[in-house]
């Protein structure tokens, strides 16, 4: 049985993008978030292996998220992917947990290959 994932992005075509790639690969879905309030509800009601994260969300952003799910003591792994591809922005999703940080557009490869490097 895959992993299980919940999927985080306000762009329902991201999500599906995601979704699809992921289900080829044998990950299981659990959830999938298109603002923050939701995202942080899911990620504690389900606590999925790995999340993927946007960073700019309708009502918070991915930094924030994170930073209530580290005090929550969540033990998910969170790949963020964002457009915003500043090097302050990245090193604070890294210092903040994050495992890794893609940078949009990306490619199904790149995000499988991302996803299975911490494994």
């Amino acid at each position: 049985m895959g992993k299980k994932v919940l999927i985080v992005d306000d762009s329902m075509y991201m999500r599906k993008l995601i979704r699809e790639a992921l289900e080829k690969n044998g990950f299981e879905i659990v959830g999938e978030a298109e603002n923050g309030e939701i995202a942080i509800d899911l990620a504690l009601s389900l606590n999925p292996e790995l999340i993927t994260l946007d960073n700019i969300l309708p009502d918070m952003i991915g930094l924030d998220i994170l930073k209530v799910l580290k005090e929550e003591g969540l033990t998910s792994r969170v790949i963020m992917i964002s457009a915003v591809g500043q090097q302050s922005v990245i090193n604070q999703g890294l210092e903040l947990g994050a495992s890794d940080y893609i940078i949009k557009p990306f490619t199904s490869e790149k995000l499988l290959e991302v996803i299975n490097n911490g494994n």
